[in-house]
């Protein structure tokens, strides 16, 4: 099975391809749009600014590429951390902007109750699941995973949403319409739970 890393300049490609390949998977970075054909599933990373990388994805025609490749090909996608925010209708990140609209939803900043807390959330946290999902089957509810984000998902439908997790507030940190996956956090730094959770998606089968 090869499992495409969308390299649009704006992802943290190194540590996941290594995580992928610890764990046996055929992975290679996907360099142009028309490299996603050969993908069987999508890997759509991301650090640094909404708005920059929409406007990379615009600029080298990524976006029909994606959708094609969701919508017709039904190819498995997973977002990490700003590829999950991506996947949302729009961001305000940077000046508001449209994103992917895979998912309903908004990206906003982070409010928080406590302001001795900081931002970026940054460091590990307990994730609750709100549904279940294939992503964290034999993975358990409020293990922790690793996140470094200033900005966090506001979904348009809460059956869109399958895990939150608590910082100075409630947030949502996992995302799912189908065979599109999306995760706040940064699995490939996530220790023995963030493995599992890409060991699961690479097993995931689409119904």
């Amino acid at each position: 099975m090869a499992i495409g890393i969308i390299n649009y300049g704006m992802g943290n490609i190194a540590s996941i391809k290594n995580a992928f390949e610890a764990l046996g998977a055929d992975t290679f970075l996907v360099e142009t749009p028309e490299m996603l054909k050969d993908a069987e599933r999508i890997i759509l990373p991301g650090v640094g600014a909404f708005s920059a990388a929409m406007q990379h994805l615009n600029e080298e025609k990524w976006i029909p590429a994606i959708q094609h490749a969701v919508y017709e090909q039904k190819r498995p996608l997973l977002g990490i951390c700003l590829g999950m925010q991506l996947l949302l209708t729009s961001g305000d990140e940077g000046g508001t902007c449209a994103g992917l609209g895979l998912i309903d939803g908004e990206v906003k900043h982070l409010q928080l109750s406590d302001p001795a807390l900081r931002i970026p959330h940054m460091g590990w946290n307990e994730v609750d699941y709100t549904a279940e999902s294939p992503l964290f089957k034999g993975i358990p509810d409020q293990s922790d995973f690793y996140f470094v984000h200033s900005y966090a998902a506001v979904t348009k439908s809460d059956d869109d949403v399958i895990a939150r997790t608590q910082y100075g507030g409630d947030f949502v940190v996992a995302i799912a319409r189908d065979h599109v996956f999306g995760v706040q956090f940064h699995p490939e730094k996530s220790s023995t739970a963030g493995r599992k959770l890409l060991q699961n998606f690479l097993e995931y089968m689409p119904c």
